[in-house]
């Protein structure tokens, strides 16, 4: 599949590309079927020059414009149609998302737990009576062990 995309050129920290047609998995700086215009960003104004006409011929006959260039060829004038986004905003870090994922899976295993325990709660609700009675006098007497520990 034919891609028509930009090729950097220039020095360090002055850069210029090249809008060339070469093959989507072919090396971008290796070889390419064609030039077709090139673009300057860091001159004031921008520079821009395209073959409209060797654009339009290789996209009727297929090639796909990567998202800038689809966007440069709209500004232009060459192509109709909505700007495209050209970048996606960066994701959280991969540790990031690790340690989202984990909380993920506790609360999975929490909602499976509560349906594990549900047989069991009819037993709990036959003997309520004793258990209230068991827990009231010994909630008190660790209240005041657990303060001075604290100290």
């Amino acid at each position: 599949m034919l891609a028509i995309r930009l090729q950097r050129m220039g020095k360090k920290n002055r850069p210029s590309y090249r809008v060339v047609l070469s093959e989507k998995k072919r090396d971008l700086y290796g070889n390419h079927n064609e030039i077709l215009g090139n673009y300057d960003p860091v001159a004031n104004p921008k520079t821009v020059n395209l073959k409209a006409d060797r654009i339009k011929y290789w996209m009727g006959q297929g090639a796909q414009p990567s998202a800038t260039v689809h966007n440069l060829l709209v500004s232009q004038g060459i192509i109709e149609g909505k700007k495209v986004k050209a970048w996606a905003p960066k994701k959280k870090s991969s540790s990031a998302e690790a340690t989202a994922d984990v909380p993920k899976k506790t609360e999975e295993k929490t909602e499976e737990a509560p349906q594990a325990v549900k047989p069991e709660q009819p037993k709990a609700e036959a003997k309520p009576a004793p258990e209230e009675k068991k827990d009231e006098p010994p909630a008190e007497d660790k209240k005041p062990e657990q303060a001075p520990k604290a100290e």
